[in-house]
């Protein structure tokens, strides 16, 4: 049986039909409150945004999710974990100051802020799972403890996995450091010699600091490099790639084996929001916010992340294409826009992968509510 994935859309001519009171109606025609227990503990699962960017999840539909849970008698709670790389949210201090700095405080949010993985992102527990890759997984402490969860996710780009949905925010925005050092394990970047200019931008980038400049070419430590593809950003020549039907479906494939970790233990308990709204080509980890892509198109919900994240990239994909934005081609409607903006990479795999492990499924019935 199809998965029901619940729709508002973005357009509004009237105060009745804004986007907030359009949040607070998906919410109850999507009976998401049945994901939670009268004082449950529930964890609010964002991405507070890297420093510099604009394209999060505004904390004005944040605060009405919240509302619509304390209406319910549970206990939410605003959480992410920390960062891989080292920048504004690498440890539980900075996260903290950045989440405040971006509007996430109780007055406006209306919940505390809880780094899920502790203080220096070493608070996790294993967890066991029917793996390709892996047979236990480091999932945040604060995420296995909360009795229930809502998943609030902005649908994007990734410049490695090309999509950045509500799996991804399940597996990366879920594991410790160390879980996420297990999934980006899989990549390592090529520098292509006759492309490099030696300008060491990307030495600049790198989190790790490990990538040199040897006779005006970059050199990267693979032992040290953490696959975080920091440099293949900021390389303007495009000298540095990863293997992208290898490294990046490998990627893929992990991040279903820690999304399912992440609620292998609340079957029922979770309920996922998708924002299409300034769906631009990066992941909210970078320090900026590129144009979107494609227009504003609304917000959807589901009991299943693998549908809700199938059905963004179909609405996604129906749209035309934005110009002067990263799209270099399909336009149309219909047309791959992701693909559109990074080329070769699968971004299904993540999808596939999750389905086969039974995190949910492809199929889908869109119930738009008016």
């Amino acid at each position: 049986m199809p998965s029901k994935v619940y729709f508002v859309e973005r357009r509004a001519s009237s105060p009745n039909e804004s986007l907030t009171a359009r949040l607070e109606m998906l919410f109850n025609k999507a009976a998401l409150g049945e994901a939670v227990c009268k004082d449950d503990l529930v964890a609010v699962k964002l991405h507070f945004g890297e420093r510099g960017l604009t394209s999060y999840i505004n904390p004005v539909f944040v605060r009405i999710i919240v509302d619509e849970l304390k209406g319910l008698g549970v206990k939410p709670f605003l959480t992410d974990t920390n960062t891989l790389y080292r920048n504004a949210r690498h440890n539980a201090v900075d996260h903290v100051e950045t989440a405040l700095l971006h509007g996430f405080s109780y007055t406006t949010a209306g919940a505390p802020v809880i780094i899920a993985d502790g203080l220096r992102g070493h608070g996790s527990r294993d967890v066991p799972v029917p793996g390709k890759h892996f047979q236990q997984v480091k999932i945040a402490q604060a995420i296995l403890d909360a009795d229930s969860m809502i998943v609030m996710t902005h649908v994007k780009g990734h410049i490695i996995t090309a999509l950045g949905g509500a799996i991804k925010n399940l597996s990366m925005g879920c594991s410790s450091r160390a879980g996420k050092h297990m999934m980006h394990a899989a990549i390592r970047p090529k520098v292509i010699k006759e492309k490099c200019r030696g300008d060491k931008l990307c030495l600049h980038h790198c989190p790790v600091e490990c990538i040199q400049i040897v006779d005006q070419v970059a050199v990267i430590n693979e032992e040290q490099c953490i696959g975080c593809g920091e440099c293949i950003v900021a390389c303007p020549h495009t000298a540095i790639k990863i293997g992208w039907l290898d490294d990046a479906i490998m990627l893929q494939e992990r991040m279903a084996e820690f999304a399912y970790g992440a609620v292998k233990d609340k079957k029922g308990r979770c309920a996922y929001i998708n924002f299409l709204l300034d769906i631009t080509p990066h992941c909210d980890c970078h320090g900026w916010s590129d144009s979107s892509i494609v227009p504003d198109i609304g917000i959807l919900a589901s009991f299943d992340p693998v549908a809700i994240d199938q059905a963004s990239i179909d609405l996604i994909n129906a749209q035309t294409g934005l110009a002067g934005s990263g799209l270099k081609k399909n336009f149309a409607p219909g047309e791959d826009k992701f693909t559109g903006v990074f080329g070769e990479v699968d971004y299904t795999a993540q999808l596939r992968h999750a389905a086969q492990m039974g995190l949910g499924s492809r199929d889908y019935e869109l119930i738009k509510i008016e």
